[in-house]
């Protein structure tokens, strides 16, 4: 199912420019994400991936190479390419969705620093019914309220350029979009904030299939309440975020140290 993308051979090149501190800190946490999602069961194989503009570069993304699951990432393992296709430091090539979604989506959308594009079970498997897939009917559901869209046009993989520009367009001023007949894609101005979204969205999801399951009737929560809860949420959604990527590094500490070589 997955691409490699035909652009460099997959040699290691290193890049002393982009070894800064700041640097160095965006590929550990984002290869924390890589690692719980992985514990989690958010991945797909070796086919989904998430991304981050690099630091003082918005020119470069960094990105899971193409052939490593999400449990075999590390921090040094991460690629940086540019926005064209280019390895500029790290060992391999991205896998091509990866990067014909990921660059033209962070090239579009400046705010969207982290991208994370997963296929995670119970997300997807509402973004293949007909109608919206999220309904406001639990309060962890209420945390993305007035902060998705549906993109409807699935249109096979995107191994181009213009499909890529198409899947940005479908952002708009969104943070989650569902990818009908595909996947979700979450993105976020930091690298904590996009896992904290990854990580609940896919409980709403999960805890609303099992609702579903029953085969009765979802109680959607007034629109007023909806608001008035996400609001609520908001208000300190960055600093909680932010803590919770600092225990998910603890918990991989204990279990899977080698994630930050």
């Amino acid at each position: 199912m997955a691409h490699a993308l035909d652009r460099s051979a997959p040699t290691l090149l290193r890049n002393a420019d982009l070894d800064t501190p700041e640097i160095r800190q965006a590929r550990v946490d984002l290869a924390a994400c890589f690692r719980m999602a992985h514990r989690l069961g958010l991945h797909e194989g070796i086919c989904n991936h998430l991304s981050f503009v690099v630091p003082g570069h918005d020119d470069l993304m960094l990105v899971n190479p193409y052939g490593l699951s999400f449990g075999e990432v590390t921090a040094s393992r991460l690629l940086i390419t540019d926005f064209h296709g280019n390895v500029v430091a790290g060992e391999g090539v991205p896998e091509a969705t990866a990067f014909f979604i990921h660059a033209r989506l962070h090239m579009k959308h400046p705010r969207a620093k982290a991208a994370f594009h997963t296929h995670m079970p119970n997300a997807t498997a509402l973004s293949m019914l007909e109608g919206q897939p999220l309904v406001w009917a639990g309060q962890t559901a209420l945390k993305f309220y007035g902060r998705t869209l549906v993109d409807e046009d699935y249109n096979g993989l995107a191994l181009d350029e213009r499909e890529g520009d198409r899947i940005a367009a479908s952002l708009g001023d969104a943070d989650i979009v569902f990818m009908k007949n595909h996947g979700v894609m979450v993105v976020g101005p930091t690298i904590s904030e996009a896992w904290d979204d990854l990580y609940y969205l896919e409980r709403a999801c999960e805890v609303q299939r099992l609702a579903m399951a029953t085969g009765r009737t979802l109680k959607p929560v007034p629109d007023s309440v909806a608001r008035l809860t996400y609001e609520q949420m908001r208000e300190g959604d960055r600093e909680s975020a932010r803590l919770h990527l600092e225990s998910v590094k603890r918990q991989l500490l204990k279990t899977d140290p080698d994630y930050v070589e």
